[in-house]
């Protein structure tokens, strides 16, 4: 693992100067002479049809229960619009078979080619697996990666989903989500990985060489491009809406939410994807200094930006800051926008050529666009190879890939609490199985999982292992039983649940000699995912409630997508694990947890709330860290949590010991390297995540509370001693300032890692000049 040793500028270029910045991708010449010759023999319609992305459900028509494409509706978009990329699933969506994937996409390249020369780029959401593609691997969602603090499992993960995407003869994926996670609230929260930005940048710039390869220029037939989502600023609406503004301090945007981004462009990221709402009253669909100076400009990137579904339209919809389509659509594209998600309307491609006709968007500014859309097609091979098909990927949905999705649901679940040691559980134990989230597919998987809400997921995923099936294979079919208590309408909405029957639950207990209570979420996704109340469900809490009155020692696992306030109930339980959102594997993971055939590793991606008007992140300013205010009033600003970010038990101790560093003064081009001992005490093997935290001790902005700097997870035997060495450039020390630009300030930095801190000084302030250091 000591590739893994990462902090922000092993994933990162540095400059000192203002000069230009190095390609993100470097160009290539042969790639680009293709691209000039198509684009010269090219109308001013043919260049307005590969702006435009249409919804496969325009183009067809449902028979008999299957999804057909109809010839005269394919006709109209491809030859008449000349229309350059197609996306999602058909009917509501709905995940269809690699065969059915091959007849479809291929029967639109054919026309493609025929009638523009052009291949057709078809994208889908393959968040988590193949999302869309019935048969295949789904692995556990991002929130899960990010908890496992194990960048192997982003990359290997990434690599199974492009495999078997191409499978199916797709070639994009509206992946990986690096939004950062800043609103426990949000809906959005399990498709990132947490609230820190070096654990998004590490992982999403991870995936994105899993799912391209090592070359963007060259993207085979086993790999698929990438579009990063959802530049930027989106996990952190103000109300904890799905959609709705966000309102951040521009060092905090520059500093944090652009970071990941940055680190996935200059992994060789081929596609961005825009944040559907607005940053400080700015639409960014709308805004140029985000998209074209920051995006393109700055980090001189080639690739190509894509809004989301139908986002333009809000600006003159929702947002208000045009008067009409026309003008959003002017906006939009001058703002840097070269691929429009039109799912349903074809006038996009009449509105934006009438806007070049008169003056509003420059030929110039198309020519740019559609250079990107092209490169993006032929860096994909897509001229020479417009389809793939299943035949060649006989390692779609092999044992070897879901080993991979069963050691990363492993190492992704998260052991809050064992109190006695009383797990793992011993053999022969009788166990009662309760609560909504026992017994369901869709639990475990969340949303984008066969459809869109993850609503069918049981319809599609019986051939896997719910929680209670897996525990029950695990610990014997006499020694488990089922009574829910409390459960879910089949394929409801993710917040309702049936009348109670709690005291059948209650009187089951009487049987058994440990309860198992799974609590949660069920499946939900964006806007529909939306909630006013934070905390568990009251059902679901009396049913813990209720079941503690039994005396009967209670172990609680959550299963969900994003936090719920549980804290009336969490000291009711000798055991709390966190699987969050596992995965078609999850329920043996979990169960080989319960068993100790696998020992928890994971650590929390984000700070989990213990109540409800008290949000914060692990990153706080350490002036919340008031417990009175002097003079009159009472300032009770505690920072209390449930968990914090970067908790996580094991059935083994780590100790940590010598913690030291290469340089004790250092100035801004120095690197340091810290090194610490770290021994496994127990009894048991067992993986340690080793974090490396910094605190300016006194700055010009007031300091953030710690920062993660660099991580690397380890593998120990019991009474094993390793030295981790974790390097770290001393410009990741730096922040941004009041005027917006990166600073290293003289003075003095505590470092942390795991109880151990030293302090070193910085000699001399630096502030850059170049916007990304």
């Amino acid at each position: 693992m000591n590739k893994y040793i990462l902090s922000f500028f092993s994933i990162a270029f540095a400059a000192c100067s203002i000069q230009a910045a190095k390609a993100a991708i470097p160009s290539d010449p042969a790639i680009e002479a293709a691209v000039e010759r198509t684009l010269s023999r090219m109308s001013l319609d043919e260049k307005v049809g590969q702006m435009t992305e249409l919804s496969i459900d325009v183009l067809g028509e449902w028979k008999n229960g299957e999804f057909f494409l109809d010839p005269q509706k394919l006709h109209e978009a491809i030859a008449v619009y000349k229309v350059g990329s197609v996306l999602n699933a058909p009917g509501g969506p709905t995940a269809q078979t690699p065969e059915k994937w091959v007849e479809l996409i291929g029967t639109i390249q054919e026309m493609s080619m025929k009638e523009i020369g052009i291949p057709c780029i078809y994208g889908l959401d393959q968040n988590h697996g193949t999302t869309y593609t019935l048969g295949g691997i789904l692995f556990p969602q991002n929130i899960n990666v990010g908890a496992s603090f194990n960048p192997m499992l982003a990359r290997q993960a990434a690599e199974v989903t492009a495999y078997e995407t191409r499978a199916a003869d797709c070639p994009w994926t509206y992946s990986p989500t690096v939004d950062l996670t800043r609103d426990p609230r949000w809906s959005r929260v399990w498709e990132n990985y947490g609230e820190d930005p070096l654990v998004n940048a590490i992982m999403g710039a991870e995936q994105v060489k899993g799912f391209q390869g090592e070359n963007p220029n060259k993207i085979g037939c086993r790999n698929i491009a990438t579009s990063v989502k959802h530049y930027l600023g989106y996990g952190a609406p103000r109300t904890g809406k799905d959609r709705t503004p966000a309102y951040i301090s521009p060092s905090d945007l520059r500093e944090k939410f652009f970071e990941p981004y940055r680190a996935c462009i200059e992994a060789g990221a081929l596609t961005v994807m825009v944040n559907s709402g607005s940053i400080n009253g700015r639409p960014v669909h709308a805004n140029n200094e985000l998209l074209t100076r920051w995006l393109k400009e700055d980090l001189n990137w080639d690739g190509m930006i894509v809004t989301d579904w139908a986002d333009i339209n809000n600006l003159y919809t929702r947002e208000y800051v045009a008067e009409d389509k026309k003008e959003a659509i002017e906006m939009a594209i001058n703002a840097g926008i070269d691929m429009s998600m039109e799912p349903y309307d074809l006038n996009f491609c009449t509105l934006l050529k009438e806007l070049v006709n008169e003056g509003r968007v420059s030929l110039e500014r198309i020519d740019d666009a559609v250079r990107r859309v092209l490169r993006l097609k032929y860096r994909l091979g897509l001229f020479d190879t417009p389809d793939t098909y299943p035949r060649d990927y006989a390692d779609f949905a092999s044992p070897k890939h879901q080993a991979i999705a069963i050691k990363a649901a492993e190492e992704s679940m998260i052991l809050l609490k064992n109190v006695d040691g009383i797990l793992p559980l011993k053999k022969g134990v009788r166990i009662l199985i309760t609560g909504p989230n026992a017994n369901s597919m869709r639990c475990l998987n969340g949303g984008w999982s066969y459809s869109w809400q993850g609503h069918l997921t049981d319809r599609f995923a019986s051939e896997y292992n719910t929680i209670y099936e897996a525990v029950t294979d695990k610990f014997g079919k006499s020694n488990v039983i089922l009574e829910q208590g409390i459960t879910y309408p089949s394929e409801g909405a993710y917040y309702e649940e049936n009348e109670p029957e709690i005291e059948k639950a209650v009187a089951a207990a009487a049987d058994v000699d440990l309860i198992l209570a799974c609590i949660g979420e069920n499946s939900y996704c964006e806007t529909p995912g939306n909630l006013s109340d934070l905390a568990l469900s009251e059902n679901q809490r009396n049913l813990v409630k209720a079941l503690a009155t039994t005396g009967k020692p209670i172990v609680l696992i959550i299963n969900g997508g994003r936090p719920r306030i549980i804290s009336d109930i969490e000291p009711l339980a000798k055991a709390v694990v966190n699987v969050l959102l596992p995965g078609n594997f999850g329920g043996d993971a979990l169960a080989n947890i319960l068993s100790g055939d696998a020992n928890p590793s994971a650590k929390m991606p984000y700070t989990y709330p213990r109540h409800q008007a008290e949000l914060t992140t692990y990153d706080y300013r350490v002036s919340e860290e008031m417990d009175k205010m002097e003079g009159a009033y009472d300032y009770d600003a505690v920072v209390s949590v449930q968990w914090p970010f970067g908790y996580g038990l094991s059935y083994t101790d780590f100790s940590y010991d010598n913690l030291r560093c290469s340089k004790t003064e250092f100035n801004a081009d120095d690197e340091l390297v810290f090194s610490i001992d770290v021994t496994n005490t127990g009894n048991v093997a067992g993986k340690e995540v080793v974090m490396l935290f910094s605190r300016d001790m006194v700055a010009s902005l007031t300091p953030e509370n710690r920062r993660l700097r660099a991580f690397n997870k380890i593998a120990l035997k019991p009474g094993e001693t390793k030295t981790v060495t974790l390097p770290l450039k001393a410009s990741d020390l730096a922040f941004v300032g009041h005027d917006g630009k990166w600073v290293l300030e003289k003075g003095k930095f505590r470092i942390q890692v795991g109880s151990n801190t030293l302090e070193l000084t910085c000699l001399d302030t630096h502030k850059w000049d170049s916007p990304n250091r």
